[in-house]
């Protein structure tokens, strides 16, 4: 599939992909922990390389539901997520601080022709990836490279108020990736469809 036509795709679909850093690295028992900026460096090129290659199967909200069994998600994993914006050992911190966006340009990817389910051609859309750190995970700064079609927005105070904010502010269709109860509410308030961890963590392998 040429360039031009992801370029086109993507201007048409316009799909934003918000995802909670913290909530996402602690729902993965994968030592995290151990080093937080390590970690998300990890998930900073899942990302991108997701972001590349596509997203397989509808648009989370576009007509089908985005996790089966979303609700026991959100109960289970919210307190590792939790944790992880309070600063405790189960969680990736909350410290807040200066923040700031570090957006990687470059070339616009998409897919092919669009279906009314959110899908393009071959089964793939190709979202842009904001990815939401805090605390000590803000160190992935320092870590990564521009990558295309993914940003790292390091949150100035509470990781939930900048996401609640994006999933606010942007347009065009904005799925955020949480299993915060609080932030799912605060999302879909604001417009957002939310999807679970576990949906967007079979979406790498």
């Amino acid at each position: 599939m040429s360039w031009p036509a992801r370029a086109l795709l993507s201007a048409a679909m316009d799909v934003s992909l918000i995802v909670d850093g913290a909530n996402v690295m602690g729902s993965r028992a994968d030592g995290w922990w151990r080093d937080r900026p390590g970690a998300m460096a990890r998930l900073h090129g899942e990302l991108a390389a997701l972001a590349a290659r596509g997203v397989t199967g509808p648009v989370p909200g576009a007509g089908e539901a985005a996790e089966a069994g979303e609700a026991a998600e959100a109960g289970s994993v919210a307190g590792a997520g939790s944790a992880a914006g309070a600063g405790s050992a189960a969680g990736a911190g909350s410290a807040a601080g200066v923040g700031g966006v570090a957006e990687a340009g470059g070339a616009t990817e998409a897919g092919g022709a669009a279906s009314p389910g959110g899908e393009a051609a071959g089964g793939r859309w190709f979202p842009y990836v904001h990815l939401v750190v805090e605390g000590r995970a803000r160190a992935v700064l320092d870590l990564v490279g521009p990558a295309p079609r993914v940003h790292v927005v390091a949150a100035r105070g509470e990781g939930d108020d900048e996401i609640a904010s994006l999933a606010g502010r942007l347009t065009g269709r904005r799925v955020v990736v949480t299993a915060d109860r609080q932030l799912r509410r605060r999302c879909e308030a604001a417009g957002a469809t939310v999807a679970g961890p576990g949906w967007l963590i079979r979406q790498f392998s």
